[in-house]
């Protein structure tokens, strides 16, 4: 890795922590937090999907650590970050990444937050408790993450 990749790895995994600290919606028992969702757009466009899982593993680590995130994070923001960091790196389209985020996070991350909510949280939840909220978090974070990249960063991506 570069220098620079690795910089830009490490300011988003930081704006992802320090956005950790304003106020997330709660709804059954996860906390719906679009920045995530976004950087992990945008890290999977920028960087490709290992380096994409890696920055939200970062971010879920130190959101944990500061009690400002769940587990929940870990399987719901990898997982999106790795099927958006696929998709682009398949499609080469914005919007690829932004779909891969949403079926990553909103349905595969929410079926393997199941287990980890009722082994670590104790909380009965069931195949599809977290699908929705979910879904919804990530589908605010991907449309955000899509209008930065069409609308912000055109003229500074190589493979335009």
């Amino acid at each position: 890795m570069t220098t620079k990749k690795v910089t830009g790895m490490a300011l988003l995994a930081a704006l992802g922590t320090a956005a950790g600290f304003f106020p997330a919606m709660p709804f059954f028992g996860a906390k719906l937090f679009p920045v995530q969702h976004a950087i992990n757009v945008l890290a999977a466009v920028f960087f490709g999907p290992g380096p994409a899982v890696l920055v939200a593993f970062v971010i879920a680590v130190l959101r944990n650590l500061l009690a400002v995130g769940t587990v929940l994070a870990f399987p719901g923001g990898m997982v999106g970050a790795l099927v958006a960091g696929l998709l682009y790196r398949h499609t080469r389209r914005d919007w690829a990444a932004a779909v891969g985020e949403v079926f990553g996070t909103g349905v595969l991350g929410a079926l393997l937050s199941v287990p980890l909510a009722r082994l670590l949280l104790g909380q009965e939840a069931v195949a599809f408790t977290y699908i929705i909220p979910f879904t919804l978090s990530s589908l605010a974070g991907a449309v955000a993450a899509f209008m930065i990249l069409r609308i912000i960063f055109p003229f500074f991506r190589r493979d335009r």
